[in-house]
């Protein structure tokens, strides 16, 4: 691979001249942008680590960068924060070549465009193990319309968009060694939900902005995962209604294939990126109106809060422990 400055210098001209608000993008010690006016500023970092959240032998590089960007977009969009830029560290072994590398930045800045969060700068270093891909984000959000995990109040409905357990059936497809060009659509859009989420800004920014939900968390770790949280941080309980919880056709079919569970892949199998909201009863006309408003999204209430401790699922009226999720360690 070509040297340090020679990447980064590929990497600029790829990027382009930067928006008004950006002062000084790529090039100097550090980026500076102005704040939007009467907003406060909101931050997430994300990493991608070879051959643990994905491999260069079955993922593209493109969807690689793309997916490094899209985790954090959507921390923004749970927070109801709108995209300003994003910084870029690489982590880069022996053996990855220069065209690799273009591949992987080319989805990063390709998405960035379309997001509105142009690449101001970053890092590139050798790595003596793994490629490691760590994006930070930077959105902006007036004070009074963020989200939070941690707003739920006993009665609040927990409503989700999409469907869920469509990433976790696409990695499990990728794995055991299924030929894409063999595969039906749905199969194929669980590969495509894996390797390119797509982050739910639109409907995050509506939501916060219309304060239409008391709690938000996006869905990294699976359903449950962000149940629990916004449970824990809020100070109750919840309950799950599994009949309610919607699955993805592509899920449910693998399941059925190999003898799996599709309810166990959308609560726990992580990666959906998806929004779990929490919603007041009075509120709930005025977040529908949001989501309707923030474009195609499918919404569906899933359960809800409640004062009584614990996590639970209810399975024909018969209450069982909720999961935790994906656990990283």
């Amino acid at each position: 691979m070509s040297g340090e400055h020679d990447l980064i210098a590929r990497i600029r001209r790829r990027v382009g001249s930067p928006p008004a608000w950006v002062s000084i993008g790529i090039g100097d010690d550090a980026a500076v942008i102005e704040p939007e006016r009467g907003a406060q500023i909101v931050i997430t970092t994300d990493s991608l680590v070879e051959d643990v959240h994905f491999s260069r032998r079955l993922t593209p590089l493109d969807a690689v960068g793309e997916k490094a960007l899209a985790v954090n977009l959507s921390d923004l969009a749970a927070m109801g924060a709108s995209p300003r830029a994003c910084l870029l560290t690489l982590a880069v072994p022996d053996g990855v070549h220069s065209d690799e590398i273009d591949q992987l930045t080319g989805g990063l800045i390709e998405l960035a465009s379309r997001a509105g969060a142009p690449l101001v700068g970053g890092n590139v270093t050798r790595s003596p193990g793994p490629l490691m891909v760590d994006v930070t984000a930077l959105g902006s959000v007036r004070p009074r319309r963020v989200l939070r995990r941690s707003g739920g109040r006993a009665g609040d409905e927990l409503f989700v968009t999409g469907q869920l357990g469509a990433a976790a059936a696409g990695l499990a497809a990728l794995q055991s060694g299924e030929d894409r060009s063999r595969l039906d659509i749905d199969f194929s859009e669980c590969i495509r939900r894996y390797e390119r989420p797509e982050a739910r800004l639109k409907c995050g920014i509506v939501v916060g902005r219309r304060q239409a939900a008391t709690a938000a968390i996006d869905l990294s770790d699976g359903l449950a995962d962000g149940v629990h949280h916004i449970a824990a941080e809020s100070g109750l309980g919840a309950v799950i209604d599994a009949g309610d919880v919607p699955i993805h056709a592509g899920a449910s079919e693998w399941a059925r294939r190999h003898g799996g569970d599709a309810l166990g892949l959308a609560l726990g199998g992580g990666e959906d990126y998806e929004l779990l909201f929490a919603v007041s009863r009075r509120g709930k006309r005025n977040f529908l109106a949001a989501v309707r408003q923030s474009g195609d999204v499918m919404v569906t209430r899933i359960g809800r809060l409640r004062a009584e401790p614990g996590v639970w699922i209810d399975r024909d009226g018969r209450l069982e422990p909720l999961g935790t999720g994906f656990v990283h360690f």
